[in-house]
């Protein structure tokens, strides 16, 4: 085991358990959303100047916040430190001083969901399981088809009828055995849940494994590193089950500790206007309320989010807020962030441009401020939302004459 994980706690009751195999709290059941702690000061000694120095640059530089085992070998493919871009005309366009990109889409299997399962890979193979599932939207079942590929896990992924075909097709060719459940996400998750319980396999889902989020706060913990004391004002994330958020916010705080930060940026969560649920929650300041989910940002339509309470909890530590944009706003920040910023976004991906630009003519975001915004997948993972966006290509023979009759046009 991870020799700085003191235990897991849960959101819910405050209950510790030990560093096990354990989905969430056993005397809250389903709602008892476990977190992972660890021995900070001990952390905080190891984790110095010259140490970081010395580190490699991806997620592994981090293996003292992680709950992973130094007796299970790490996976081949380089995972994080993806970069982060100044994007001047971006900023100009959505009304702010300065403005920066965070691509996760970089990352092997393109999103930013390669960061949990690199970390679910290694706990299942700690755990001594050969066959690891999860229910997705897209995304995180592409990155733990593609990481189970690297290490020579099976894997068996449950996907909603609505998941796009280019992230299904990346399942397939990475091997995966995927499972189209004709429904919605929440049944796919409620089945994946089953199965797993019935066939033995490790759960992957990250709504409910404690220790995926872990995976997902190297992005917060970056951030940290690669903006040290010039972090900016406010750090913009979509939001669909609550652990992205709640991850790169709990990542940020962990920073304070060896004295990376001084000061915690606020975060902005954002949500699409068809699937909301949890900025109702924030607002209403009441437990979160099931709804159904009609957006274009497949990667965040969860209408049943299971770590609701993270992502709020963190948004509110930071002092920070949350919004949600329609599908229109969306598709404009996919043509905005790839024409003014050099990025292609997938829906979900770009919503938080979407988000920021809205916080700012809604007064929540100062124009005075800075923000970095993560990316979290490309657009090449939904084309058909790409091709709405980008418009229609110029048909003419292959003539001069032609050209010109076109451009005058």
């Amino acid at each position: 085991m991870a020799t700085l994980v003191t235990g897991l706690r849960c959101l819910v009751c405050g209950a510790t358990h030990a560093h096990k195999n354990i989905l969430t709290c056993p005397k809250c059941g389903e709602q008892g959303i476990l977190d992972v702690e660890y021995d900070f000061d001990c952390l905080a000694a190891r984790f110095t100047q010259t140490r970081r120095d010395s580190l490699q640059r991806d997620i592994w530089r981090y293996c003292d916040f992680l709950p992973v085992s130094s007796d299970v070998p790490l996976p081949p493919l380089h995972i994080g430190w993806t970069p982060i871009y100044d994007v001047p005309r971006l900023a100009k366009a959505v009304g702010i001083s300065k403005l920066f990109l965070k691509d996760d889409g970089r990352n092997p299997t393109n999103s930013f969901k390669d960061r949990a399962s690199a970390v679910g890979v290694m706990k299942a193979r700690e755990f001594s399981f050969d066959t690891i599932a999860c229910a997705s939207t897209g995304n995180a079942a592409s990155s733990l088809a593609g990481l189970s590929a690297a290490i020579g896990l099976k894997s068996y992924i449950f996907v909603p009828q609505r998941a796009p075909e280019p992230k299904v097709t990346q399942l397939l060719i990475f091997g995966a055995t995927v499972m189209r459940v004709q429904g919605t996400y929440e049944q796919a998750f409620d089945l994946c849940t089953q199965a797993c319980e019935e066939f033995g396999w490790y759960n992957r889902s990250s709504g409910i494994n404690p220790f995926l989020v872990e995976g997902k706060k190297t992005a917060g913990l970056e951030i940290a590193e690669q903006f040290g004391k010039n972090i900016p004002d406010w750090v913009v994330v979509s939001v669909g089950d609550g652990c992205t958020i709640g991850g790169i916010g709990k990542g940020l705080q962990e920073m304070k500790r060896p004295g990376v930060l001084d000061r915690v940026p606020r975060l902005l969560g954002v949500q699409a206007e068809g699937a909301k649920p949890v900025l109702e929650a924030f607002k209403s300041r009441k437990d979160l309320v099931p709804t159904g989910t009609n957006t274009v940002a497949d990667s965040i339509a969860v209408g049943t989010p299971r770590n609701w309470r993270r992502a709020i909890q963190q948004v509110k530590a930071s002092t920070g807020d949350m919004i949600a944009v329609s599908d229109e706003e969306i598709l404009d920040a996919m043509r905005l962030t790839a024409r003014l910023g050099g990025v292609f976004g997938e829906p979900a991906g770009v919503a938080g441009v979407a988000g920021l630009k809205k916080a700012i003519s809604t007064g929540i975001v100062k124009p005075d401020e800075s923000a970095v915004v993560v990316i979290t997948g490309n657009g090449l993972k939904d084309i058909q939302s790409a091709k709405q966006a980008a418009g229609q290509a110029i048909d003419i023979e292959p003539k001069l004459e032609a050209l010109q009759r076109a451009l005058r046009k």
